[in-house]
């Protein structure tokens, strides 16, 4: 592999990453609906709000949402929409998976 596909893959890699933890995932979903700020986020999760700006700056840096000021608020949301295409194919190799797992059950 040369280097500039190394670089290409990393950058892939970095992207991948940093959807690849529950809360981060479910940040991304809850953005797709609408943009939200912090507290906001940190209510829908439960978790203390300096773990949620961890989990935002994760997902910044990786360029995969952006924020806003707005006053002393920062909103944050979807900065490529086209990531919930990677949710849609998770979902597909879920359903793969049970339906492999129930093949077996059917022929019993």
């Amino acid at each position: 592999m040369d280097a500039r596909t190394q670089a290409l893959f990393e950058a892939r890699a970095k992207i991948i990453k940093a959807m690849a933890h529950p809360t981060r995932l479910f940040i991304v979903d809850q953005l797709s609906k609408t943009e939200r700020c912090v507290a906001d986020l940190t209510d829908a999760i439960g978790v203390d709000m300096s773990t949620v700006s961890k989990h935002l700056s994760v997902l910044k840096e990786a360029g995969i949402i952006e924020d806003r000021k707005q006053g002393v608020q920062v909103y944050y949301r979807l900065r490529t929409p086209c990531v919930l295409n990677f949710f849609t194919c998770v979902e597909s190799v879920l359903r793969g998976e049970i339906q492999e797992s129930i093949e077996p059950l059917k022929k019993s």
